[in-house]
């Protein structure tokens, strides 16, 4: 139960922060649209992310929470501060570097991750400027990485969780309250970006002290506790730079479409974000320092029961979660997001974009359960080694698919050169969505495939799949019936689309978990992993 406590915890929290995230977006829709400054915007944004994710939630934390994890399990309290004092100096100490160092490189990596722009030097001009405003973003968000993996390594799972909220605010108020006073409204964006990143780590300081493991940094790259982060990192950081140099390519590519495509891209995956951060990154979170202990005692039983209780809720939550979002694809991003800049046809270029995500889903989830199991046992060759081919393909899949789909738009004529033809025909994108989906299946069933030498593979019964599949079938049915033309549900108004929304939604769970339960299904079959009390560890 302590699992699924702490899976609901983390989940109830994110879910405050996904709601703020989509209000933000609600905001950013109805204040800058789809347009060139927003495109320069996200490419400022996504580069510092870029960074976090390599660093900070790739291979740092990766290797960090399973050698935090052993620490805390030998019981001596002074060897486990060491640890985090050290470990804080040393990456403190690299992020400085980089920081500064990515300031300075401003408009050379606007370049690089988004050729598209220098084509417009205004384009170029602004998103360098700002990128040099929510570069330090990085350093704090990294900084709060690590605070959060301490106290998720503590069993404390609501504080990190709720952190990201704190982004949504600052975003949301830049743009309210601050885009006015700039020339270029959406430079207020960037500057929130940056009070955000102070404010994120700051929340967490206190939870830190009141636990005893507030970091001294002190930077020893002779510790030996950091000298195998070290070198558990070497892999993970290679696989985190071929996973963001994929989507590196994928902004390299957008760029080259038709403007709106990056924003429409986002928007899209936003969406898509949410039940993977509510569900899969939750499941992801708390299982990995669990799994960690269970390795760490040789609690082989008990590892995959609790890996086995992850993927069936994952696949519970998951599958629906894709069919309700895929039917609802219009009706959603109307209701979150076609207000003032952004119209009709937004809505649906970032719907068709949403639906090849939607595609992807169940697998990304996969990926989020099954990926600990190796990081937790401190091996982490494998799942980089697999992320490396899945994402080779999902590389490869971007380029094939983009130039099919938008020989299709274009009638199959690229008389007007390769270029000109990319960006003039709207809907190119979504075989970005798409190639990503198709890579993160790839990813997840080679995950499971390396997981069986081991005896650690985890297994769902085919009957719980059939269960599932033919609620969402159900589901999808009944939901479907009822959507109304995309114009005619736009002209109910904020309420009117809210609440047709919330009704749809209500049904299509109500009657998926009237089907689960007409199958056999019971809240019990979700509550623990059943062969965990049988294990000898």
């Amino acid at each position: 139960m302590s699992l699924l406590r702490s899976t609901v915890n983390f989940g109830s929290m994110t879910l405050i922060s996904r709601i703020l995230g989509f209000a933000r977006d609600v905001v950013l829709a109805r204040w800058f649209g789809a347009s060139a400054a927003t495109d320069a915007f996200f490419v400022a944004f996504k580069i510092p992310n870029f960074l976090r994710r390599l660093f900070a939630e790739g291979a740092f934390s990766l290797a960090f929470v399973p050698v935090l994890a052993e620490y805390r399990e030998r019981g001596d309290a002074a060897e486990l501060k060491g640890l985090i004092d050290a470990t804080t100096g040393a990456l403190l100490s690299v992020l400085l570097v980089i920081t500064a160092l990515g300031m300075l490189a401003a408009p050379w990596l606007v370049r690089i991750f988004a050729p598209g722009f220098i084509a417009d030097p205004e384009q170029l001009a602004l998103a360098s400027e700002m990128l040099r405003v929510t570069f330090p973003y990085l350093l704090f968000i990294a900084l709060t990485a690590l605070a959060g993996g301490i106290l998720n390594t503590l069993g404390r799972f609501a504080l990190p969780a709720l952190t990201p909220a704190l982004l949504n605010l600052a975003m949301i108020t830049a743009a309210v309250g601050f885009s006015g006073y700039f020339a270029e409204p959406v430079k207020a964006l960037a500057w929130g970006v940056l009070v955000a990143g102070v404010l994120q780590l700051g929340v967490q300081l206190p939870a830190l002290a009141r636990h005893g493991v507030l970091p001294r940094p002190w930077p020893d790259f002779s510790h030996p506790g950091v000298r195998r982060i070290l070198r558990l990192m070497v892999p993970t950081l290679f696989g985190s730079s071929v996973a963001q140099i994929s989507l590196l390519l994928d902004v390299l590519i957008a760029s080259l479409l038709i403007s709106g495509s990056l924003s429409w891209l986002y928007y899209a995956d936003r969406l898509m974000e949410f039940p993977l951060g509510l569900f899969g990154v939750a499941l992801s979170t708390v299982i990995l320092p669990s799994l960690a202990s269970l390795h760490a005692r040789g609690a082989a039983v008990g590892f995959r029961a609790t890996l086995e209780w992850a993927l069936l809720l994952g696949i519970l939550i998951g599958v629906p979660s894709a069919v309700g979002l895929a039917v609802l694809a219009e009706p959603v991003t109307v209701t979150l997001f076609q207000y003032g800049a952004f119209d009709l046809a937004d809505v649906r270029m970032a719907s068709v974009a949403l639906v090849a995500y939607c595609l992807g889903l169940p697998a990304f989830i996969g990926v989020k359960i099954l990926a600990p199991a190796f990081f937790s046992r401190q091996d982490t060759r494998t799942p980089v080694r697999i992320a490396i081919t899945a994402l080779a393909v999902n590389m490869v899949l971007n380029v094939v698919f983009v130039l099919l789909l938008t020989w299709h738009l274009a009638g199959g004529d690229f008389g007007a050169g390769l270029f000109a033809t990319l960006a003039a025909h709207p809907g190119a994108h979504a075989a970005l969505a798409l190639a990503s989906s198709a890579s993160g299946w790839l990813n997840a069933v080679l995950l499971w495939r390396n997981l069986r030498p081991a005896g650690l593979a985890p297994v769902v019964p085919l009957k719980r799949i059939g269960q599932v599949l033919f609620g969402c079938l159900a589901m999808a049915l009944v939901v479907a019936v009822g959507i109304p033309e995309t114009q005619d549900l736009a002209a109910l108004g904020p309420a009117g689309r809210a609440g047709w929304l919330a009704g749809a939604v209500l049904t299509g769970a109500l009657v998926y978990g009237l089907v689960l339960v007409m199958l056999g299904v019971r809240p019990r079959h979700l509550a623990r992993p059943a062969r965990v009390s049988s294990d000898p560890g």
